[in-house]
């Protein structure tokens, strides 16, 4: 496997890892049964979802950081 795909492996991993914090970080409600969402609403559901992997990904950065105590 070339160092490329790996790299993409691992970031799969861990966005799959951070995935249930990064759901609950962007609050989103889930579709009612048997209504679909719109292509309007599914692009704006994928930044919100964007936005809260970064935060929670962040949030990992900073709780791994050693304390400065």
């Amino acid at each position: 496997m070339s160092e490329g795909a790996d790299r993409s492996q691992q970031r799969m991993a861990e966005f799959m890892k951070l995935l249930p914090l990064t759901l609950e970080l962007a609050g989103l409600p889930r579709a009612e049964p048997g209504k679909l969402f719109t292509e309007g609403q599914m692009e704006n559901r994928v930044t919100l979802i964007r936005n809260a992997y970064r935060l929670a990904r962040q949030l990992l950065i900073d709780i791994a950081k050693p304390s400065s105590e």
